[in-house]
Order: C-alpha cells, then structure tokens, then sequence
C-alpha cells in the first residue's frame, strides 16, 4: 500500500479511544448477529417450517377424511383461520422456482413427513404445494412470506444501531475523561514557570483529581525555584558591581610606573566580567518582565538605533501594527541576535512581520550538527575567549531562556546571504489599528 493510501490512527486521545470503542462495538454487534441467525433465527424457523408443515399434513387428512358435502365448510374455515387454500381440482401452474428460503425449507419438511417428493408450483399470489393424499393429489396455496426470516435486516438493525448506541455512549464517557486531560495539556503548554497560571480544578475522578493536584503542587514549586534563582542571579550580579567598581579605582590609582600591558591584561578581565554581569541583570530582567502592548515596527526601529553599522530593515506589516509582548525581552533577544550577526559578520538584515522576526547575516553560517548548541551557555563555534569574537558566551543562551519564558520560538537556519539566519516566531494577541 503507498503511502498516500495508508491510513493513520486519529492525533487526539478522544479520536482513538472512539475508533477503538467503535470498531469493537462493530465486532460486538456482527458476533450478536451471527449468534442470533445461529441459535435463534435458524431454530426458530425451521420449527416454523415443521409447523407448517404439518398443519398441511393434517389439513389435507382431515380434507380426505371429510364427506364431500363438508369439505366445502373446513376449506372455508382454513382459508379464514390459516390462511390456507385446499383444492381437489388440478391447476396447470409452473414450477416454483423462488429462492426464499421459508418455502425451500417448507417443502423439506412435507418431503420428510410425507416420505415422498413434493413438488411446489408458483401461483399468482400464493406458493401451491402438491400434497399426495389417500389416493388424492391434493394443492394447498400457502402466502409465499408469511413464514419468511430476513436475517440481513436484523444484521443490518443490529449493527447500525449498536454501533450508534456504541459510538454516542464511548463519545460521552470519552469526553468526560478527555476533557480535563485536555485541560491539563494546555495549561502545561501555557505554562512557563515565572507566569501566575490558574490552578486546576481538582474535581472528578479520582485519578484526575491527583493529576490536577500533582500538577498545581509542581507548577508552584517550579515557579518559585524560577523566580528565587532569578533573584539570585540579579542580586549576586547587583552586589559584584561595587567590588568592580573598586578594583577599576584601584586600576586607576596605580603609580605610573606600572607594567602598562599588565594594567590592560587586569582592565579587559574586568570588562569581561561586568558584560557577564550585564547580561545576568538583563536575563533577570526579561524573565521577570509583563507583556504590554506596544507598536511593533517602533520598538524595532529604537531597538536598531543602538547599533553603530547599519542595519536594513524590512517591514512587511503597518507602522500601526500593535502586539502584546514582553517589551524588555524582546527587545533584549533582537539586540543579542542583531549583536551576533555583526560579531560573525558585516552585513545584517532583519524583517518583521505580524508574528516573526528574521534576523539574517552574510557571515560563515552556522553547521547543521552545531545548531542546537549554540544556545548553550559559553558555547562557542571558534572557541575564542577575546573580546572581539568570544564575548560572554551568553548572548544566544539568553535568547533562548526569554524566548522560553514568553512562550516564543527560536529556530537557526541558512540565510540567502551565506550566513545564519535566525527565526523568531513570538506568541502575541496582537491587535492592529
């Protein structure tokens, strides 16, 4: 079977627990039919063709036992009480040649009773059964479906409505159960450790009621780890600024006579360290940081104005636009990714859009199997340490946490001018005037 002939199993919990309900219910309701036709049906209608066939039997002895002058009377009283009708005279009628099955099975049982052939010939409205009586070839007419059984109906009833009863019972229970897992996927969608998320109901079953209690008691544990390790990082970095501050004084304060390339050597070891200061306190920062809204096209524009090269900007929605984001953040993660295309690169383009921002450079590109690591903490591709190329080494890790944070999504890829390109797709309730 190809490919596009395969038949794939639903995505969603309730789709399959459906199918898997429903195809049993099929199997269910087709086993039932069979048992019926089987150990009901059959039995009850070959003990209705052995009735029936000896109710004629004994019509047509009863008819040859008779004086001629009452058969008239009982051939009367049959037709009105039995709906059958005994004639002497001889009718040229055809073969039957039908295929019910009522009538097949009729004409077996008159076989076994009367241990001799019987012949059926098809009439007008009623099915003659020639029955040898007593020197007599007597014809009984008998309704050719009085006596008939249609198991394809009753299958057909049995299946369509069981599947129907199967199908609404499993849709109902289903959804019961589904719903509050759906609950609790979105919720952990959603759920970004440092947001004040509604709590789930614990109601229902039992075992719902501990997954939803599990859930609340972990999304509150994470949200403080979250934020007491963001308020760690912003006060250990907030106190390491005064003694900073003092060892650049006591820089300052050395005699003259001092090796200068020493001096330097102890300045940019000092700059290092407050840049990674600087990009801890802007991570705190971000993390921590409410969406508000804002004009898109603005804050990108302010956020390029920083920046001493040139930048081209392409803007592919209205200077009106509006979204509803982390402005700080996101401000934050366009300067880190415009920064790092500059470092690798002399040439940096970035496009916005209603939802996405692209940030592209023409530098030597990122390799497919180092694209995932780059937003490590202190990953570097040309493992420098110097202030040019090397930097903190936390600039596209921090990209990463606040696009965590805030629910966006990073993503590195080739850009058309041979360098990276990177994809930012931002989860916002936008709203355009």
């Amino acid at each position: 079977m190809s490919k596009g002939l395969r038949l794939r199993a639903p995505a969603s919990l309730l789709g399959r627990t459906n199918l898997t309900l429903g195809v049993s219910g099929m199997l269910i309701a087709v086993i039932s039919t069979i048992a019926l036709y089987v150990f009901v049906i059959d039995p009850i209608a070959e003990r209705s063709a052995d009735d029936e066939a000896a109710l004629l039997v004994l019509s047509a002895q009863t008819w040859v036992e008779l004086p001629p002058a009452a058969r008239p009377y009982f051939e009367l009283e049959l037709a009105q009480n039995h709906d059958l009708i005994i004639s002497a005279a001889r009718q040229e009628l055809p073969v039957y040649e039908g295929s019910l099955d009522a009538m097949l099975l009729l004409q077996q049982k008159l076989q076994q009773r009367l241990a001799t052939e019987v012949v059926l010939l098809d009439g007008d409205e009623l099915v003659w059964a020639e029955v040898p009586m007593a020197g007599y070839s007597l014809q009984i007419g008998v309704a050719p479906d009085r006596r008939d059984t249609q198991p394809l109906y009753v299958a057909i009833i049995i299946v369509s409505l069981g599947a129907a009863i199967v199908f609404f019972t499993s849709l109902f229970v289903v959804q019961r159960v589904t719903r509050p897992l759906v609950k609790v996927a979105k919720q952990a969608e959603r759920f970004r450790g440092l947001e004040n998320i509604e709590p789930l109901a614990e109601t229902g079953p039992r075992e719902l009621v501990s997954l939803a209690r599990n859930f609340n008691t972990m999304a509150s544990e994470i949200s403080m780890l979250l934020a007491n390790r963001t308020t760690l990082m912003a006060g250990i970095s907030h106190d390491l600024r005064t003694p900073l501050t003092r060892m650049r004084l006591a820089l300052a304060l050395l005699p003259d006579d001092i090796d200068k390339q020493l001096v330097r050597r102890f300045e940019n070891n000092l700059e290092s360290m407050d840049e990674l200061i600087r990009d801890a306190l802007r991570f705190a920062k971000g993390a921590g940081e409410k969406s508000q809204e804002f004009e898109l096209v603005t804050i990108v524009e302010d956020t390029l104005g920083i920046f001493e090269q040139d930048v081209e900007l392409r803007v592919n929605v209205t200077r009106s636009h509006r979204v509803i984001l982390a402005p700080n953040a996101f401000s934050r993660v366009l300067t880190n990714l415009v920064a790092n295309g500059f470092k690798h690169g002399g040439q940096v383009i970035v496009t916005v859009t209603a939802m996405e921002l692209v940030v592209m450079d023409d530098g030597p590109g990122i390799p497919a199997e180092h694209r995932n690591q780059i937003f490590q903490p202190f990953f570097r591709l040309d493992r420098s340490r110097n202030a040019t190329t090397g930097g903190s080494g936390l600039g596209l890790a921090i990209v990463d946490q606040l696009c965590q944070t805030h629910g966006w999504t990073i993503t590195v890829g080739e850009s058309p001018l041979g360098g990276a390109k990177f994809t930012l797709v931002f989860d916002s309730k936008e709203r355009s005037d």
